[in-house]
């Protein structure tokens, strides 16, 4: 539910919009790349970020049936121009549905939105929901400094509710706490610190309770809300909220989802605690150095019941029967 992908030919807009910091691929050989942002590299990438073939050889090694394909956070790129990023966004949705289409069983797509502007936001979000193999759009857990809380946002989370979207929130880079990028604790720290922020002012803003249909799926378990969520209940306990109270930030939690990477089992059960076991879904940031060593990591320790609902049902349940194992995934007639 959680993998990164990026078109080696990404669109660059540094020519025509010289002010703001772009992505940008170099290929370096037929397997590997730079990827930059703003003119300065950023990280190297291989072949796994662009080609099916690379990556279904790892998904059969592994066992994976289907993979969700997502943006790399970098090339959100909610700071520069609304339109320059309109167009990003648009070319990184073709290369997924260019990737879903030649493979539909084994591939699905979260796609890229231009959030700094919401209609433009709103406008790609149903283009891309028309395409076979969109499930949804992976959105930053702010933008330009604005919290996703905003009203502002309030028909964006409509309209995805509208076309049954999940929206994926994962932070991204530049937008961690200077303090922990500083302290080189930004992957670490300052990644989870920024989802569980994100998530606390969706509950405790009244965003979700404005938002009632919108489905939220929050990365790496929910970064840190799981271990924020009994002060934020005694919080509102203190605010007078009363017991038991559907206000009570746990059971505005319990709406939300959440995917697996955590690396620890019992931060992965505090998420499993928080959202319900009907709630997390399987994720692996592939194919990115933060993947787990084994794609299930955790999740394997886990009831084998459960290990089959976070690896395989819950996704069932919202897009319909995985047909089994290796090459059979999504039926394409649930896949829009």
């Amino acid at each position: 539910m959680h993998t990164h992908a990026v078109d080696p030919d990404l669109l660059d807009l540094g020519g025509r919009f010289a002010a703001d910091r772009w992505p940008s691929v170099h290929r370096t050989s037929e397997t590997e790349a730079v990827l930059s942002f703003g003119g300065k590299p950023y990280r190297r990438i291989d072949h796994r970020c662009w080609s099916p073939d690379a990556r279904i050889v790892d998904m059969d090694r592994n066992g994976v049936a289907l993979q969700v394909l997502s943006p790399i956070p970098v090339t959100f790129c909610y700071r520069a121009s609304a339109v320059g990023a309109a167009e990003l966004a648009l070319a990184q949705n073709d290369f997924f549905a260019r990737l879903v289409s030649e493979h539909p069983s084994r591939f699905a797509a979260l796609g890229a939105v231009p959030l700094q502007d919401p209609d433009l936001a709103v406008e790609e979000m149903r283009r891309c929901m028309r395409r076979p193999g969109f499930i949804g759009v992976e959105i930053g857990t702010q933008v330009r400094g604005r919290e996703l809380c905003d009203e502002v946002f309030d028909r964006f989370f409509a309209v995805a509710a509208e076309l049954d979207a999940l929206v994926l929130v994962h932070p991204s880079d530049q937008d961690l706490l200077a303090r922990a990028t500083h302290a080189g604790v930004g992957f670490g720290a300052g990644m989870p610190v920024e989802t569980g922020l994100a998530a606390a002012l969706l509950i405790t803003s009244g965003a979700l309770r404005r938002r009632p249909s919108a489905r939220i799926c929050l990365a790496h378990g929910g970064g840190t809300l799981p271990a924020m969520i009994g002060r934020l209940d005694k919080g509102a306990q203190m605010a007078g909220v009363p017991d038991g109270s559907p206000e009570l930030p746990s059971k505005q939690a319990s709406g939300l989802c959440s995917d697996s990477l955590t690396y620890h089992l019992g931060a992965l059960r505090a998420a499993i605690d928080v959202f319900g076991a009907e709630h997390v879904v399987l994720g692996s940031d592939y194919p990115f150095p933060a993947m787990p060593d084994l794609i299930e990591d955790v999740v394997a320790e886990l009831p084998d019941e459960l290990r089959n609902r976070i690896g395989r049902t819950n996704m069932e349940e919202f897009y319909g029967a995985l047909l089994g194992a290796g090459h059979h995934a999504l039926p394409d007639a649930r896949r829009h």
